[in-house]
């Protein structure tokens, strides 16, 4: 169905009743700071340039409506694509790949020269919004290694927030590049989850959003009908801890736990495949994947 048809098939009133809806949390998350993780092939769209634009408008919105969203972003995929079109092996331990110094140079290229530059240009067919950052500008992420088997993959040691807080003051939106630098200068590669925590943290952001390619976290994995709507930072731990959560979603409930205990008010995972889960979350009464938060609502609360 064409975006025209659609849109006559939703009546005047309904569309009424959607805006009157998004009001207060218009309101309440104005001049906050959302930060959010964008995975490309984990988002709605029947292309991946489909799924770029949607997510587009989406943080434009929320810009023009006088919240301030930060976008985070890896390039796993991408990182490989070119490894293996340059004849170089890709190796992995425990989920992490194995990164020496032409490895991360790929990584640097990959994800400053072509992932962060097409996500700046989908914002910015809408306006002049998005402006694009790596962690290594004006020593936005100080790496440290995360593990010698690993070469040159880092763990953030530090996040200097003055050049986000500049381009949010001037109501910007930064969309980083997850490469870090440590004291001399030398790169890192960085999970995209941890940066996006840390990035929160010292922003003191309102909201953590995980865009993912599954609904939410489930107690059992294999159950859909046990998706859990809204959890705590103990009650994770636990899941982690009886193997409940594993493998790659690791980085990211480990992120959301340390994020929420370090001053952003709730973290979320969601289902990136549904179109404009964003404003679905942010904007409407619908409760959307997991939320992560220090104790339980009370009925009614807004999220």
């Amino acid at each position: 169905m064409s975006t025209q048809n659609s849109s006559s098939a939703i009546s005047p009133e309904s569309r009424a009743a959607v805006l009157i809806e998004a009001l207060p949390y218009i309101r309440k998350f104005a001049n906050k700071v959302i930060v959010v993780k964008y995975g490309g092939n984990a988002l709605a769209g029947a292309t991946e340039s489909d799924a770029l634009a949607l997510f587009a408008e989406d943080i434009v919105l929320m810009r023009l409506v006088g919240l301030k969203p930060v976008v985070v972003h890896g390039g796993g995929p991408q990182i490989s694509d070119l490894m293996t079109r340059l004849g170089k092996t890709t190796e992995f331990k425990n989920g992490l790949r194995v990164t020496d110094a032409e490895t991360v140079d790929i990584a640097r290229m990959v994800l400053s020269g072509q992932v962060n530059p097409q996500i700046v240009a989908a914002i910015n067919v809408h306006g002049r919004f998005a402006v694009g950052v790596s962690g290594e500008d004006a020593t936005l992420i100080t790496a440290t290694p995360k593990d010698p088997e690993l070469g040159f993959v880092g763990d953030v040691e530090k996040i200097n927030p003055a050049i986000l807080q500049r381009l949010l003051d001037d109501e910007f939106v930064p969309v980083i590049a997850t490469i870090g630098v440590d004291a001399n200068g030398q790169a890192y590669n960085i999970n995209a989850d941890t940066v996006a925590g840390a990035i929160a943290e010292a922003l003191g952001a309102e909201k953590l959003v995980y865009l993912t390619d599954i609904e939410g976290l489930r107690k059992v994995v294999s159950d859909p009908s046990s998706l859990i709507r809204q959890t705590t930072p103990d009650e994770l731990d636990a899941l982690m801890a009886d193997g409940t959560i594993a493998g790659g979603m690791i980085p990211k409930v480990e992120s959301c736990v340390h994020a929420v205990r370090n001053g952003v008010k709730r973290s979320h995972i969601l289902d990136g495949r549904i179109p404009h889960v964003l404003l679905l979350e942010l904007f409407t009464d619908s409760g959307i994947g997991t939320m992560v938060e220090s104790s339980y609502r009370k009925a009614g609360q807004a999220s």
